[in-house]
């Protein structure tokens, strides 16, 4: 299996982090620093339709990659953004792309890695790690009160309330790919039916241009090609994306209503269409938002694209190890005195 590597000029410090970055399409590993930069990254493409051994062979092997740089001594914990759902209080996951993990015992896993064993591992959903990320030092770091959407091959978003991301009980708030936004909609792969995700993803955006006559100039089949399309004014790409908009649009409008924030940041791959997706996607929130308390959302590209699933990973493992410095007030002292203006705002 081939893994693709890049690398910061940085070199890593003591008390880095080892971050996987685990989705549908690619497993990603890096390792970051307290500070958040992103030093040096692996990644090999997901088998999701492979057996539940074969898709562990494949974070087995970033983590073989990872392990050989001369930095992984300085590391002291590693941190996982896995597709969900994901519960972290069992330390299992059971992506909806990844049909072969169900309840698949990641965290356990990892830490039976031999470059692994011993570290403490922490695990989040992906989104909840894209909110984090971006939260920590992206483009919701002005608010307190934020949703963070990744629009991909799936649709995922995690929370911001009250300054802190906010994980839930079981590590899934904020899972908004998986609310239904229409109610006689297609059956979706999570069981339920009209989903967000199977609306707006980058997978049902491609699918819904190609059955309304939408052909493709060259090979790429992707919502990207549908992007370039509609850039290009193609009426039915046009069309594609609006209606992902107007999906999009009252997804975020009932998380307003709901849980009372004050902006949206969406990224992921669809993200990248820009003006194509957030100008209707900015009008028809308008038409839905508009409650006194839910008018006028603020509307933000996410601002570190796809590094944001594993600086994420990293700052919960770094909350972690936070709270575990703050045991004791000598601990407490040491912490405050070398700990980054910038440190990730999670929950205690």
């Amino acid at each position: 299996m081939s893994t693709a590597s890049t690398a910061a000029p940085a070199a890593p410090v003591r008390g880095s982090v080892a971050a996987l970055d685990v989705g549908g399409t690619k497993i990603a590993g890096g390792l970051v620093d307290p500070s958040g930069r992103l030093l040096h990254q692996v990644q090999c493409p997901t088998p999701a339709r492979e057996d539940a051994a074969t898709v562990l062979g494949a974070v087995r092997h970033v983590l073989d990659a990872l392990a050989a740089h001369p930095g992984w001594p300085l590391v002291t914990a590693a941190g996982i953004g896995s597709a969900g759902p994901v519960d972290t209080a069992a330390g299992t996951v059971s992506p909806v792309n990844i049909p072969a993990w169900r309840s698949f015992p990641l965290v356990g896993e990892v830490s039976a890695h031999p470059a692994v064993h011993g570290l403490p591992v922490v695990l989040g959903g992906d989104a909840v790690a894209m909110a984090a990320a971006e939260h920590w030092l992206g483009a919701a770091r002005p608010y307190d009160d934020v949703l963070c959407m990744v629009v991909s091959t799936g649709v995922g978003a995690g929370l911001v309330l009250g300054g802190a991301v906010h994980h839930g009980p079981s590590g899934n708030a904020g899972h908004l790919g998986h609310i239904t936004v229409d109610l006689d909609g297609d059956p979706c792969p999570c069981g339920s039916r009209g989903c967000l995700e199977g609306l707006a993803s980058g997978t049902a955006i491609a699918a819904r241009a190609a059955r309304d006559g939408w052909r493709p100039t060259g090979p790429d089949t992707s919502a990207s090609a549908v992007a370039k399309s509609a850039r290009l004014g193609d009426p039915v790409a046009l069309r594609a994306f609006d209606r992902a908009a107007r999906a999009l649009a009252a997804g975020i409008a009932a998380t307003a209503a709901l849980v009372d924030i004050r902006a949206a940041v969406v990224g992921g791959g669809v993200a990248k269409a820009g003006p194509v997706l957030f100008e209707p996607l900015r009008r028809h929130l308008d038409g839905y938002a508009t409650l006194s308390f839910t008018a006028g959302l603020d509307l933000l590209p996410a601002r570190l694209g796809t590094d944001a699933g594993l600086v994420g990973a990293a700052a919960l493992a770094l909350h972690r190890a936070d709270r575990g410095n703050r045991a004791t007030p000598e601990a407490r002292t040491a912490e405050e005195a070398v700990r980054p203006r910038t440190a990730p705002c999670l929950p205690a």
